[in-house]
């Protein structure tokens, strides 16, 4: 236990807090998750149970202590369902704010600068991810909706008349990948995934 936790220890988290989240964590994880960061609240006077949040490859998850630690809250939200991440500095630490896409917002304060400035980072290169992602499903759905159907004016140029070609200028091999990331956020099916990945393969 004590070498996994060499990799979220960066920071200087607390090697005790960080272990029982750790053991907490694990019990939740999902086949093919994995924890990526782990920043814990360190508040300037008493810090026995403090608050903390975990980032997956899947996931966000804020653990809340209640009762002085006897009892654990958490929330966890999936990356296609967070909107926004945000960070306030102040002396005595940092305050992480994630707005939800329903619009609900969560908050934890007196996280250390560098472990806040951590988790900004991964939180925004998943958001990155999810922009994209939420663009070509948004794609798709219109497609789904006009039924892939092409309609054609009148005309009296034969050639004109004639459909053209959908003119594609996305890197094929940037689409596989971008997929491959869909795949391993569970925002795609594994059938999706070998359908969509055949159908780029024969364009190529």
């Amino acid at each position: 236990m004590i070498n996994n936790l060499k990799n979220f220890l960066n920071e200087e988290q607390d090697p005790k807090s960080v272990e029982k989240i750790i053991e907490k964590v694990n019990d939740l994880l999902t086949h093919g998750e994995t924890v990526e960061y782990v920043a814990v609240q360190q508040k300037p006077a008493i810090n026995i149970s403090p608050d903390s949040i975990v980032l997956t490859n899947k996931r966000m998850i804020i653990f809340r202590s209640k009762t002085f630690g006897l009892v654990t809250d958490f929330q966890d939200y999936l990356w296609k369902d967070v909107s926004d991440s945000h960070i306030s500095e102040a002396i005595l630490g940092s305050t992480f704010k994630m707005t939800a896409v329903s619009g609900l917002v969560e908050t934890i304060d007196y996280i250390p600068k560098s472990q806040a400035r951590k988790l900004y980072q991964y939180a925004q290169a998943k958001e990155e991810e999810m922009i994209e992602y939420r663009r070509q499903k948004d794609l798709e759905d219109k497609r789904a909706t006009a039924g892939g159907i092409t309609v054609n004016t009148q005309s009296d140029n034969p050639e004109e008349a004639k459909p053209k070609p959908e003119i594609t200028t996305e890197d094929p091999m940037e689409t596989l990948l971008k997929l491959k990331a869909f795949l391993d956020n569970d925002l795609i099916s594994l059938e999706d995934y070998e359908t969509k990945k055949k159908e780029i393969l024969e364009r190529m």
